[in-house]
């Protein structure tokens, strides 16, 4: 019986690894319960292969507190040559009946936002940046903590 068990746990241990195989860097960092505006949340990349194209995600883990529709963001990309891309983006986060859009069983949602596409053509380090740019209707000042936000990611996958 435990050699049984124990083959059944190594085959969800392959499945599990094997399901993921186009991540190429993919990590999260902790923005507490509330993301303040003038937090930044800064990935490092790794070396990435010049000869390969590479799908670009911004990965938000959002619960119930999350009180609006969309989420604005500026991501900005520092590369080896020291130049800065910078995009301001917009993505819907809740379905028209008010509840998360994402993945999740619980009221913790999931959400895996399409950045870009890239091909790194430079040696050296990549830096990413997120900082988050929601505004109330009609108001010129960031919301000042954006609730609902817990943790900020970064994903990068592999065409190939």
């Amino acid at each position: 019986m435990k050699i049984k068990s124990s083959i059944l746990f190594l085959l969800v241990i392959i499945l599990f690894i094997s399901c993921d195989e186009k991540r190429v860097f993919d990590e999260y960092k902790s923005v507490g319960n509330a993301w303040h505006k003038d937090s930044i949340v800064a990935f490092k990349l790794p070396e990435l292969d010049k000869a390969k194209k590479y799908n670009l995600y911004v990965n938000i883990r959002d619960n119930n507190d999350y009180p609006f529709n969309n989420l604005f963001l500026i991501v900005s990309m520092e590369q080896p040559n020291k130049k800065i891309l910078v995009d301001t983006l917009e993505y819907q986060m809740a379905n028209p009946d008010g509840t998360l859009m994402g993945d999740g069983f619980s009221d913790v949602k999931e959400s895996k936002l399409f950045y870009s596409q890239k091909q790194f053509n430079l040696r050296g380090d990549y830096k990413v940046k997120i900082q988050h740019a929601v505004r109330q209707s009609g108001k010129i000042a960031g919301v000042e903590t954006l609730n609902g936000i817990t943790e900020v990611g970064f994903r990068v996958e592999s065409l190939d």
